[in-house]
């Protein structure tokens, strides 16, 4: 992999969101809740409870983030969530309803790159992850799958392989039918979010079998630059992966309900502690405020993308000497630097008639 990790050429713009409260309105286990008539205020209260409780008797190290899990397989083996499995938990997330504007922003802003012939010449291009400590099944069932490359979440497994079960004679996996979920086999918590961001930073995400994210990548061999990052999410849950971006670069924005003035509250002391570039509605809507900071966010990074790799392309390719016309060889040496287009400036291609443009690199 070592030749193929020398050659990103380091084009991609990661849009990268949280889901819960960021995407959607409220909680993506809300329909397992309906499905089964469970109360989502006392599953979440009991939830909430766990670490303490199980201190009181002698547990020490409980991750408060991820609890919630084995409370869901609690409720499993209780036949509260009887025949529960991951076919069920994708099925649900098609109950899930979007922020207005969802998902349709998404292909915007990969049309806003891919639109763009001089961006298209060098290969920029737009593309949209999920990282959430919720259930990766559920999201990966939502309406915004279709139009993400990737998702982060939780995952369940469905059996538990016994000793022994390397010897195909001694113990098979139970029919896909009958199989419901009785193991954690992925978490994702408030902090190794940050993992998940440095797996789409080196590539580990595109390139499983080659790349772990804890090998050793100089910055410029890596797939996606922090500082070609975006990362939308609604709260202090976030402040790992906010602080990760603002460190190298990225840029981040927290979203919250324009109906609940908490989350309000919440976004601004984000802002006032320095935790985020921006705060906005999550609404995504062509004219709201965050999808026009979105789209300058993609504009910025696309232009710096393209202005580097012209200046690149300038750096790396040589012309071959040119027979001068006789009038041109007499002519006094101004003249020649005259026409040396090294200090020309020509137009951003994102450029929206403002005046932005960036310097032209000659040969």
């Amino acid at each position: 992999m070592a030749q193929q990790e020398s050659f990103f050429p380091q084009t991609v713009i990661a849009v990268i969101w949280d889901f819960d409260k960021t995407l959607i309105p409220g909680n993506m286990q809300a329909p397992l809740f309906a499905a089964f008539g469970v109360d989502e205020p006392t599953f979440w209260a009991e939830s909430n409870a766990l670490a303490d409780y199980y201190a009181g008797h002698g547990y020490e190290r409980i991750s408060k983030d991820t609890i919630y899990l084995n409370h869901i397989l609690a409720y499993v083996r209780a036949g509260i969530f009887e025949g529960l499995n991951n076919m069920r938990l994708r099925e649900l997330g098609r109950d899930l309803k979007l922020y207005p504007g969802m998902p349709e922003l998404l292909r915007k802003l990969n049309d806003r790159v891919a639109g763009n012939e001089e961006l298209a010449k060098h290969g920029i291009s737009v593309e949209h992850y999920v990282v959430s400590t919720g259930l990766r099944q559920t999201v990966l069932g939502s309406a915004i799958a279709k139009h993400i490359d990737d998702a982060w979440g939780c995952e369940f497994l469905e059996f538990s392989a016994p000793p022994g079960y390397l010897n195909p004679g001694n113990w098979k996996p139970p029919p896909a039918a009958s199989r419901e979920i009785v193991d954690i086999g992925y978490t994702i918590d408030n902090t190794t979010k940050t993992r998940a961001i440095f797996e789409i930073n080196k590539g580990v995400n595109k390139h499983p079998k080659e790349i772990s994210v804890n090998d050793r990548m100089d910055p410029e061999r890596r797939r996606v630059p922090v500082e070609n990052m975006i990362y939308i999410a609604d709260g202090p849950s976030d402040v790992p992966v906010f602080s990760i971006l603002r460190q190298y670069g990225g840029k981040t924005m927290a979203v919250y309900n324009p109906d609940r003035q908490a989350e309000f509250n919440q976004v601004l002391d984000l802002q006032a502690q320095g935790r985020v570039d921006a705060v906005g509605p999550a609404d995504y809507r062509e004219m709201s405020h965050t999808a026009r900071c979105l789209n300058r966010w993609v504009d910025q990074a696309a232009a710096r993308i393209f202005e580097r790799r012209e200046r690149l392309l300038g750096e790396h390719v040589q012309k071959p000497p040119q027979h001068l016309a006789e009038e041109a060889a007499e002519a006094p040496p101004t003249a020649g630097r005259a026409e040396n287009p090294r200090g020309s400036r020509r137009e951003d291609p994102l450029s929206q008639g403002d005046g932005a443009t960036v310097d032209d690199i000659g040969p």
